[in-house]
């Protein structure tokens, strides 16, 4: 080797030290870039192509990863590389960035005492605690070291389910995940959105705890909400039409509500908008009855709380029976198209299933409502009420769950294009967690609902008498085996 190929060697030693030693100090300096400090490295490539984010979502776009901005750790593009240049200013600024590092790390720990005293559980959270080392570190080194309970909680805290079950979220999602090609590891991702969905954090104090840039923040939550909402909604959130299923779905309510071949019980609730976007044409749609801006979620669940139908289609303004109306499940039910393979036969009246709600839904023949609520009707049209009334209580209790596990639906602070995605990925990730028995969190109380009993239209003439008379009919057999007992 003659001179010259040894000088190169050795400066292109020293660049690629003197890269690292400037990619550590700018980290630990905390600079605000549009790139990401992962797995001890600096994408400065990224540094010239700032803001490139856009409000939308493709999870089959290399958006958050091109040749150019990619983050991976299989990247081709080496430290050396970066400085390949025959400018002397490269060279000049990484000794530097170098010295200062070296200046930095001499000086004296301001930190020291309250780092003493970091098993204080109320000491606040430092963006160390969430980053990808720390987080890789907690998933795979300590997480079979850490008592099964203590290890649960500790999740449960942090991203709102147990660490069994993030697992399993994780599974179902990376596959999907891997499509986007998004340099963020996908359990690290996931556990991202579900803490910013348990806890309710914007975007901007997300991107502070993560050291990310918001914009990225708002992609990565845009594309797992998607994800949960469209690909794993028909494997957790079905009509329970399996003969197997809808026996379960009936059994447990006629447990509770001694009414037979109820499966299922509605209700609606409004989920608030932290703010509206200035280009909403007619802002005054979205004020809900409680006057806030909102978007209506309505769901039918079963006895366990689990949802077996979501619906989020309506601004604030819109009332239950306009939304239930337009609906799939309500055209699904009008036409026929839900079969449901169980009839009854009270004192000579086939019963088919049939889901009830307050006097804010329209009485039909599959959804009936109280015939008064306020007991002023017969006494076994005030049992009846009674019975229908505790069977709605599952729907109400499922939304209070639904809003106490995810804190980002009392005060939702996403865009309003992505607000629908977003309830039903926590409709979803409630689902899970139902099924998988975690714990119930403390329900969220809705302010008392207001409103009056719809009109009949035209179409629904046939099926409110029928539901009418199978109303009446349910109630003096009710009224009757109960009066008996």
């Amino acid at each position: 080797m003659d001179l010259n190929e040894r000088r190169g060697s050795i400066f292109s030693f020293i660049e690629l030290d003197l890269c690292y030693s400037c990619a550590y100090w700018l980290s630990n300096r905390r600079f605000r870039f549009c790139g990401l400090h992962l797995r001890g490295s600096i994408n400065f490539t990224a540094l010239v192509e700032p803001f490139q984010l856009v409000n939308y979502l493709d999870p089959t776009s290399s958006l958050f990863s091109s040749d150019s901005t990619s983050f991976s750790t299989s990247s081709t593009t080496s430290p050396s590389s970066l400085l390949s240049t025959s400018s002397a200013a490269p060279l000049l600024f990484f000794t530097i960035a170098s010295v200062l590092s070296f200046v930095a790390s001499s000086r004296p720990s301001s930190s020291s005492s309250s780092r003493s005293s970091s098993s204080s559980p109320s000491r606040s959270s430092s963006p160390s605690d969430y980053s990808l080392s720390a987080f890789r570190a907690l998933s795979t080194e300590l997480i079979w070291s850490m008592d099964p309970l203590v290890r649960d909680a500790q999740w449960r805290s942090s991203y709102g389910l147990s660490y069994p079950v993030f697992t399993t979220v994780v599974d179902k999602l990376k596959p999907h995940i891997a499509q986007s090609n998004l340099s963020l590891p996908p359990d690290y991702a996931v556990a991202m959105v579900l803490s910013r969905l348990c806890h309710g954090l914007s975007a901007k104090t997300l991107a502070k705890r993560y050291s990310l840039d918001p914009y990225l923040v708002s992609k990565i939550t845009n594309m797992v909400t998607r994800l949960l909402s469209t690909k794993l909604y028909s494997e957790f959130i079905k009509i329970p039409v399996g003969r197997r299923r809808l026996h379960e779905t009936t059994q447990a309510f006629e447990e509770l509500t001694s009414l037979p071949n109820l499966c299922g019980a509605i209700d609606s609730t409004s989920v608030k908008l932290r703010h509206l976007p200035t280009h909403v044409s007619d802002p005054s749609s979205f004020q809900c009855q409680y006057g806030f801006p909102a978007i209506q979620l309505q769901v039918v669940a079963d006895r366990k709380k689990v949802f077996w139908d979501v619906c989020v289609k309506a601004p604030g303004r819109v009332d239950d029976a306009t939304h239930f109306r337009d609906s799939v499940l309500y055209n699904k039910l009008m036409s026929g198209d839900v079969v449901w393979d169980k009839v009854v036969n009270v004192r000579g009246h086939p019963v088919r299933p049939y889901i009830v709600g307050d006097w804010c839904f329209p009485l039909l023949s599959f959804l009936l409502t109280p015939f008064a609520g306020n007991g002023r009707g017969t006494p076994a049209q005030n049992t009846f009420d009674a019975a229908l009334m505790k069977g709605r209580l599952a729907a109400v209790e499922a939304i209070g769950l639904l809003k106490g596990r995810w804190k980002i639906l009392q005060n939702m602070n996403v865009g309003l294009n992505h607000a629908p995605q977003t309830i039903v990925a926590c409709c979803v990730l409630h689902n899970i967690c139902q099924i998988a028995r975690e714990p119930e969190p403390p329900l969220w109380k809705d302010p008392d609902e207001r409103g009056s009993p719809p009109r009949v239209l035209e179409s629904e003439r046939s099926f409110y008498y029928y539901g009418e008379n199978l109303r009446q009919t349910l109630a003096d057999d009710l009224h009757q085996r109960l009066s008996s007992r």
